[in-house]
Order: structure tokens, then sequence, then C-alpha cells
């Protein structure tokens, strides 16, 4: 379980019509905050009793800060509305994190970072932790048009400093989408590529970038595979420190199954992005659905909010 921490809201400044950063700091003046690594996220715990996450943008170094965007989305769950809404300099708010599932590499190889939208905030922590050590790494911005796009005065600023950003506006038209593939067939086989954005940019990239394998890196938001489908049928999930065995219905996941039984589980997103939920996976056949964990780890782990069971019986560490 991540640490969690009460920060007090410094500052909030409007960076497009719907897009806000919250710059948040420790209660005692000066006071360090812990470390994080760029590509990292906070869970942040409304007042509402609403779970949100939002990655860290302002460069890892800083240990005075943390710094957040949050775009206000009228048709989703209530989470960006209630924090345009009720979050106002001053205020506090408890977080939990930082936690990191969008690592950079280590070494030297080159980096190529592409954003789309408010998938950015990742990517700018990144750039500016790769700036920083002076890595060879190049951006991809892709945005509908100059009035959303956040934080193109940093990009600007990288630009300046020698790095290749690439910042390409659509205007909402496909035929005047980017040259994906271009940009990717122009990288060294040896780079790794760093994607975060919409789901068909995310999936575009999939795509075009395959053959790069685990050189390929994806921040979600959001998770399609999480739902629950017409083919899903019941099992059992065994919680192996008690050895209670719970049936977890074909409409329902492991995750609704143990707070039904009236279990204290950690969780929060509910859709496999978050990574709270993770539990370590003893026995059975897993079907993952999560957007977090990577092949090694979907051996020994198990996002209990949306994956299931292919096997009859599935034995979890609870």
């Amino acid at each position: 379980m991540s640490q969690r921490l009460t920060l007090k809201v410094r500052a909030i400044a409007e960076l497009t019509p719907r897009i806000r950063t919250f710059e948040l700091v420790a209660p005692v003046r000066g006071e360090e905050l812990p470390p994080f690594s760029a590509g990292a996220h906070l869970t942040v715990h409304l007042p509402s009793g609403l779970e949100r996450q939002y990655s860290l943008c302002n460069a890892p170094a800083e240990r005075h800060r943390y710094c957040i965007a949050v775009q206000r989305e009228q048709a989703g769950r209530g989470g960006s509305e209630e924090m345009f809404r009720t979050v106002h300099v001053g205020d506090t708010l408890t977080v939990s994190g930082p936690l990191n599932h969008f690592p950079l590499h280590d070494g030297e190889d080159e980096a190529a970072l592409i954003a789309g939208g408010i998938g950015v905030t990742p990517i700018l922590a990144m750039a500016r932790r790769l700036a920083a050590e002076g890595r060879r790494f190049s951006v991809l911005y892709l945005t509908r048009d100059p009035e959303t796009t956040a934080f193109i005065e940093a990009f600007e600023e990288l630009a300046a400093g020698g790095v290749p950003v690439t910042v390409h506006h659509d205007g909402g038209d496909p035929a005047r989408g980017f040259d994906l593939a271009g940009f990717l067939d122009a990288l060294p086989d040896t780079a790794h590529v760093y994607c975060c954005g919409p789901s068909g940019l995310m999936t575009a990239v999939a795509t075009l970038g395959a053959a790069r394998g685990d050189r390929l890196h994806f921040e979600h938001f959001s998770n399609e595979d999480a739902g629950p489908r017409s083919s899903d049928t019941p099992f059992t999930v065994v919680l192996a420190r008690s050895g209670r065995e719970l049936e977890v219905p074909a409409d329902r996941t492991i995750l609704q199954t143990l707070l039904d039984a009236g279990l204290d589980v950690d969780y929060s997103c509910s859709e496999g992005t978050c990574g709270t939920c993770i539990t370590r996976l003893l026995d059975g056949e897993p079907d993952h659905r999560d957007r977090v964990l990577t092949a090694d780890e979907k051996k020994e782990s198990i996002a209990i909010c949306c994956s299931r069971a292919k096997s009859s019986r599935l034995a979890i560490d609870l």
C-alpha cells in the first residue's frame, strides 16, 4: 500500500479552457516530499470519496512540490469535475503515491516520446528528466489545435535547447493526421518509444511499432478491456491466507465479490489502469485485462478489479 500524504494546494493555473495544473506542497514550509520518477502518478482522494490518478508533470528532481494537470471531462466519471469545482488554492488534499507503472528505461538508448492531448503530462516529466541527464530523445506532441495545447511553452524551451520537438495540430480532421509510420520508421531499431494519449493513438503506435516488442511503452488513462463480456463464466477465488473460497459470478469481478463479502481490499480506478489492487497470483490460469502489468509480472500477479480466471479456480495471496 502506497504512502498517504496530506498536501496543500499552493497554486492552480489554467493552461487551456479545459486543463488546469494543481501545484501540491507539504503543509510545513520547506519540507521535502517523497521522491518520484518520470512517468509516475498520484492517486488523489477527493472529498466526495472518489479516487483518481493523475500523472506528475514537473521535473523529478524537484522535491518541494508535485504538479499534476487535470482535463475537465463533463462526460467522465466525475473526478475532473470535482477537481475543477471544489478544489481551491489553500485547500488540502489527501494523495497516495507516487507510483510508477510507466518508467523510463535505463541506459543510453535513444527515447522517442509520443503524446496525444492530456497524455502529455507523464511525457513532459520524461522529457524534463532526459534533458537534465543529457540523453538523446525526441518528442512528438499531437493535439487538435493551438488553443487546446497545454505546456507548449515547455516544449518550445526544450526545442530551443536542441531537442527535436514536433507539435502537430490536425484540427480534428483525420485527413490531416500525422505520419506516425514515417516517424517510427525513422527511429533507430534500438530506440525505446513511450506513448500516452487517446486509445486510438496508442493502438496505432502499438500496431505500427509492433516489431519493437518490449521497447514500446504505454500509459493508459482508460481501459476498454475492463468491462464484462458475454463469454464470462463463474469461477472460484481462493483466498490463500485464510483458506476461504468465494464464488465469482459471471457479472461480478473478483474485487466486487470480495467487497460484497465484507473484505477490506485496496483499490482505486476499478478498471486496471492504476495498479492499486494488484495482488500476488498463486495458482490457476488468469484472464488478464489490466493495462498495468508487464508480461513477466502477469506470471505472478493479477489486477483483481478487472481480470478474471480462465480456469475454474484461482488462488490469490489474500
